[in-house]
């Protein structure tokens, strides 16, 4: 682990709050698990660094080393390729103002793909690769679902596009992304929705191929669909992102356990309100991020779940309320509010994990799987976050 913590910041009772922790026991069981079942399935796993965004998180997904990652920012891709990442796909559409830094990377040695879904960012994909001297790798994305963007499988301009991408020596292959696994609460769901992700994505490299165009690059994933794919068979990769720290969200849907989240808030009580059933932090919105993801649940967890300093959950406790820098604990199923004190520093587990790390420069580090010899966890380090576009 990088950038070590100070010698006077030695457990999570001393940082001031509102700080993001990372638990790198869970993270470690997290990245092993997805792995493993990439391995079952006999695909690449490309790990999508957007949610932790940092480098010493990603130095766990290959071992310590600089293996496949998506990115969602040219800022990571750039951050990454400094880290000597060479292998690299920005999977958000690609506008022409963006390519001077694709094309500079490229120029570094770094194999960075782009993403499109129109002719008009083919021609002008393939404009610039010629101009520049250099292939751009370009995939095609495709629409699963309904979600986002991309191209349905069938149609009609995705031959034109790939033929406009392969005049200039550019197209890769296809990607889709299974955005509505997301709202599917069932194990049976998240497997269909898995399999419409794979034949949408293997039926439009399937098409390409057969207008005598290549489809090297047949990518799939979302966290949802990562962990419920049975046969990925025309597939050359899986990607997911989510899946390092997990959140309420995937915990909610059945995805995970809440005792795999690896990512929480800590917060300290500064307030009672007891005529109100509320117990006052410093942590609002700015700390935990405005995303309700779970409000669509079965379960509305608010802001977070609440535990204790060491991670116990604290029965009952939510965070139902937030302002910029204030955040509302609530009792739920008419339970009494627990004696908090003011000064009481509490741990928050967050809706959704990308959303939340973005509130924050870094991570402190602690290791769950070890003895706490204080009463707070001991931080092992602090891990910094790659920001900006």
């Amino acid at each position: 682990m990088s950038a070590a913590c100070s010698p006077a910041v030695r457990t999570l009772a001393d940082p001031d709050t509102p700080f993001a922790v990372v638990d790198v026991d869970r993270t470690r069981r997290n990245i092993a698990r997805l792995r493993a079942r990439a391995d079952r399935l006999g695909v690449t796993l490309r790990p999508h660094v957007k949610t932790a965004k940092s480098l010493d998180a990603a130095a766990l997904l290959h071992d310590g080393g600089t293996g496949p990652v998506t990115v969602s920012t040219l800022a990571e891709a750039e951050a990454f390729a400094d880290a000597g990442y060479t292998d690299i796909t920005y999977a958000v559409g690609i506008e022409p103002a963006k390519l001077p830094r694709v094309i500079a990377l490229s120029r570094r040695g770094v194999t960075l793909r782009v993403l499109l879904d129109s002719s008009e960012q083919a021609a002008f994909v393939a404009a610039a690769a010629r101009e520049a001297g250099t292939a751009l790798p370009a995939l095609i994305e495709i629409d699963c679902d309904g979600h986002r963007g991309g191209l349905r499988p069938d149609a009609p301009g995705l031959t034109r596009i790939g033929g406009l991408l392969h005049d200039a020596g550019c197209l890769d292959g296809v990607l889709t992304h299974a955005g509505e696994s997301y709202s599917r609460p069932t194990a049976e769901g998240r497997r269909r929705a898995a399999r419409d992700e794979r034949d949408a994505a293997v039926a439009a490299a399937e098409r390409l191929r057969a207008a005598g165009l290549p489809a090297t690059t047949v990518s799939v994933g979302s966290t949802p669909t990562a962990h419920a794919a049975e046969d990925l068979t025309g597939v050359t990769e899986l990607r997911a992102g989510n899946y390092v720290f997990f959140d309420l969200v995937m915990a909610g849907l059945g995805v995970c356990d809440r005792t795999d989240l690896a990512l929480s808030v800590v917060v300290t009580v500064i307030g009672h309100r007891p005529e109100f059933g509320w117990i006052i932090t410093d942590g609002g919105w700015m700390a935990m991020s405005r995303d309700r993801g779970t409000a669509a649940q079965a379960q509305d967890q608010g802001y977070g779940l609440v535990t204790d300093l060491a991670g116990t959950p604290i029965p009952h406790l939510v965070m139902t309320d937030a302002s910029q820098e204030h955040g509302t604990l609530t009792a739920r199923d008419g339970a009494p509010l627990p004696d908090l004190p003011i000064g009481t520093r509490l741990r928050v587990l967050p809706n959704h994990a990308c959303a939340t790390a973005a509130q924050h420069h870094g991570y402190h580090v602690v290791d769950g799987s070890r003895a706490a010899t204080a009463p707070a966890p001991a931080i092992e380090a602090y891990w910094p976050r790659i920001t900006g576009w």
